[in-house]
């Protein structure tokens, strides 16, 4: 049944799929005749628009090729009547017309409209990956690397992986990017090395994690220098949060397992999402004279304040306000921190 449901908050990769998925179903010639885009609203006018969608589908293809209707946001807030008009139209589709539904938020799995989509539809996820597992954002860029015909050396691939994080869109900016370098320097068939990636590709994460670092050690000062540096490159301040977040979640494992007394870097690693163990020596330099009383507290700090950003409060005064709390969450004896 060509009935397809995509979701998920990686807006990039879900275009990327829809652009693929036209490219297999539409003739170019005879595009504009055969895709249907409709943008959804919400209430009695969304349903509507979802009706009328369902008819398009209904409609045999004109000329070459074979029909499209792209409904985006059709779930979101979506009333009952829609259930009976979707269990009337996905049975008598025609197999040339070809049925769309998108959306950033993950579909209700209590609604029987989800459940009966979920039964009919080949459903594509494309969410984001948490931007503290930082293994499987080196795996996302090797893979990114191979289908964009890239080579990089494991270090160059690593940096990169820490300045994008998890945004897709902007990884695939950054590797077009270094083709075109590869492609005009003299040796277009060696691996970039990190350098190169280091001279290319601007790292805001890479100061937002020495803005970590200042927090971890107390540095008031410092981290509100950062701070203030990072928000004047107009680095988004819920980004700046998210690898706070990844880099403390990383840092709490570790005082975790030293605590705990584990010795083997290997299985730290393993335990903190860390794709290199040798990076688990310098990881324990950090958090040597912080406990992880003090690093559960500072999260805490950073999910208040990720909650005040998504809230609408104003980002420069309650992030300097977070900062100089937990900056002094991490000074003093750490053993102060757990009788507190």
């Amino acid at each position: 049944m060509p009935v397809y449901l995509f979701w998920g908050e990686d807006t990039y990769r879900l275009s990327k799929a829809v652009q693929a998925l036209q490219g297999q179903i539409l003739d170019p010639d005879w595009r504009s005749f055969n895709l249907d885009k409709i943008d959804v609203f919400t209430g009695p006018e969304g349903t509507a628009q979802v009706i009328q969608g369902l008819n398009q589908a209904m409609t045999p293809p004109l000329g070459l090729g074979q029909r499209l209707v792209w409904l985006i946001n059709p779930l979101v807030g979506a009333t009952a009547d829609l259930l009976s008009e979707f269990e009337r139209t996905l049975p008598a589709l025609l197999p040339s017309s070809h049925l769309l539904l998108t959306q950033t938020a993950k579909p209700d799995g209590r609604s029987k409209l989800t459940k009966l989509l979920l039964k009919q539809a080949q459903v594509s996820e494309f969410t984001l990956i948490p931007p503290w597992k930082t293994a499987q954002i080196v795996q996302m860029v090797k893979q990114a690397t191979r289908e964009l015909e890239v080579k990089l050396t494991q270090a160059a691939g690593e940096r990169l992986a820490e300045a994008v994080g998890n945004d897709t869109r902007r990884l695939y900016g950054e590797l077009e990017k270094l083709k075109l370098y590869s492609l005009s320097s003299s040796a277009p068939h060696q691996r970039i090395g990190l350098e190169a990636v280091e001279q290319l590709v601007c790292s805001t994460t890479q100061n937002s994690l020495q803005l970590a670092e200042a927090i971890c050690h107390g540095n008031t000062d410092q981290a509100l220098q950062l701070a203030v540096e990072l928000l004047d490159l107009n680095e988004p301040s819920l980004k700046i949060v998210a690898t706070l977040v990844r880099q403390f979640r990383t840092w709490l494992w570790v005082k975790l397992m030293v605590e705990s007394g584990e010795s083997d870097d290997r299985l730290i690693a393993q335990a903190a999402e860390v794709s290199n163990p040798k990076r688990i020596y310098f990881l324990k330099q950090v958090v040597q004279n912080v406990s992880s009383q003090q690093l559960r507290q500072v999260l805490a700090h950073l999910l208040e304040l990720e909650v005040a950003l998504k809230q609408g409060k104003e980002a420069r005064s309650v992030l300097m306000i977070k900062l100089v709390e937990m900056s002094q969450r991490c000074q003093g004896d750490p053993g102060l921190a757990i009788r507190s």
